[in-house]
Parts: C-alpha cells; structure tokens; sequence
C-alpha cells in the first residue's frame, strides 16, 4: 500500500489534500508543528475527525535559528514562509526516508498566497528541503510538474486537483462533497504574520536578539514598553495577564504591584537600577487607577523579598516610556 506523510496545519487545504490522497486508498499520517510563533491545535482536532495518525515535532531551535537570517527574507511582517516551508518539508522529509514512507504531501494552493505559493516558490521548497520530486501538492498537482509517486503509479495523477489563486469557493465545494464541516477561518495561527506583534518581535531581535524563548513568550503578554535606559518593561492589561507575569518572572527580574489601588502587574525584565524601578512604578500607578498626582504604594518583589516603594501618579504623558 501507498504510504503518504502530510503537512497538516488543521486548516481547510490541508484537510482536503488528505481527502483527496485517502480516496485513492493511500494511507495518510499527518506532521504538525510547534514553535513560540504557531501551535499544532487546530491539526489536533483535524486529525481526531479525520481518524489519521498525528506526529507533532517541537521545532523551537531549528525555527529560531532559522529566523536570525532567512534565506529568502520576510513577508510583510515577520513571516519567513519560504524558509518556515523549506524547513518543515526538509523535517518531515528525513522522517519520510526513516519510516519509509512514499513521499511528502501538502496543502498548498498554487497562487493562492501570491509570496510564499507562486510557481517558483514551490520550486524552491522542494529544492531546498531535499524532497524534489517527493513533494506532492494534491490540490494543485494538475498544475505542476509530475512528481515520483505519479511516475510510478502510487498516485493516480487524473484524480489530482488543479486548484489555484486566491478564492475559498471551490475548496468550500470540496469540503462540502467530502462532508467536512468543521474548519478554521483562512487567517492562519501564525503570530509571525500579525503585525503587532511582529513589531515587537522585530525590537526584541534587534536589541536582545531571539535566543531567549521566554523573553518571546513574553511578547504574547501585555503592553510592552522600553524605558529610557533601553530596559524593556511589561504591564499587564487585565488579572489574566497579571498573573500570567507573575508565573513567568524568575530570577534577576523584578515585579511591581499596585498596594490600596486596582491596578496592573508589571514585570521588569532582568531588574534595573532605582530609577528604571522608580519609573516602572509610575507606569503601575499610571495604568492602574490612581489618580494623576496622587501619591500611591507599589509593592516591589524581587530576589524573594517584597518592598513598598511610593510614588506620585504621572499624568497621561507625564512617563519616559517608549510604546514597543
């Protein structure tokens, strides 16, 4: 029997390439993902209705590495999709080779992502990630050139789709006539491509750099500011956040919390000198709900210790604090 590995992010084209390859009678299991940047969720729950085994690799290291300098660079935010593909393909290549499976198959639309699935981009993930010719694109296989399993009659190229460009209807069809009902909407899981948070992604690389996988988890968590030392504080905007810092705070940062007043936790990233904490305060004050020129209490825990510091609430541009 034909034994086939597929990408599968939980998102509507790649559940349909595994409809479209199970028809044929070819026994798929799926490869799903996980970095700081996307989860393997929605493949979870894709698999478990599909009824198909799920291989879920941690690719934290590789990925990082791979972001300091991308080959083929970034897309409008922090998205290096080309070598974010080049990098999955190649894993789930080696995997292919290891357990023997037939070859590797995504969901990739030809066009319908103008960067990262035009003609020559393809060309280049199966290049670049060992699988040429290994690399079989169900939805858009009709468009493309004959892979190895097609040669070979593993795989009935007639049945294959030739879908292409940007529009969901006829995937909508198709989902329909395979009785697929369940399935994210296109936006994706990326946090590489939200620009916010890209932004943030894009300071935290150019001043401490990306080696630091809690200082990117951080980046998930409330307002980030810079003080005007370069020192990079944390404010959260609501109790989840609060205690989301506190959990994350370990040894050398310093936590300040609102005394007699509602206010935010703030997490000051590898501690910093009086004035750095003094001004931190101010943005707890400033945030929380004391009044702009009131005089408040700030807690301050650090190295297992807990101080009160108190300080006068700045009004709303009365802080030297820069917006990451």
């Amino acid at each position: 029997m034909t034994r086939a590995l597929g990408l599968l992010s939980g998102g509507l084209d790649s559940i349909l390439a595994v409809c479209v390859l199970r028809e044929q009678g070819i026994e798929t299991t799926a490869i799903s993902f996980e970095s700081p940047f996307f989860g393997a969720g929605n493949a979870r729950r894709a698999a478990a209705r599909l009824g198909i085994p799920l291989l879920v690799r941690d690719i934290t290291a590789e990925h990082l590495e791979m972001m300091k300098a991308p080959r083929y660079g970034f897309g409008a935010n922090m998205n290096p999709c080309i070598d974010c593909h080049i990098l999955m393909v190649r894993i789930a290549g080696g995997i292919m080779r290891e357990e023997g499976y037939d070859f590797v198959f995504t969901g990739e639309v030809l066009n319908e992502r103008p960067m990262s699935q035009n003609r020559q981009a393809l060309r280049v993930v199966e290049k670049r990630s060992g699988c040429e010719g290994l690399l079989l694109r169900p939805l858009s296989a009709a468009l493309l050139d004959e892979t190895v399993p097609e040669r070979e009659g593993k795989v009935d190229r007639s049945r294959l789709l030739g879908l292409h460009g940007r529009s969901r209807k006829p995937q909508m069809a198709l989902a329909a006539e395979y009785g697929v009902e369940e399935y994210p909407s296109p936006a994706g899981g990326c946090l590489l491509t939200d620009p916010g948070f890209s932004r943030r992604l894009r300071d935290l690389r150019d001043r401490e750099g990306l080696g630091d996988v809690r200082a990117i988890d951080l980046l998930k968590v409330g307002r980030h500011f810079r003080l005007g030392s370069g020192r990079k504080i944390v404010v959260g905007r609501k109790e989840a956040e609060n205690r989301r810092l506190r959990e994350m705070a370990r040894e050398g940062d310093v936590l300040l919390t609102p005394r007699g007043f509602p206010g935010p936790t703030v997490l000051v990233c590898g501690g910093g000198g009086e004035d750095e904490i003094l001004e931190a305060a101010r943005a707890c004050a400033r945030y929380g709900d004391a009044v702009p020129g009131e005089t408040v209490g700030v807690a301050r825990t650090a190295g297992g210790e807990t101080g009160l510091l108190s300080v006068t609430c700045p009004a709303p541009d009365g802080l030297s604090l820069h917006r990451v």
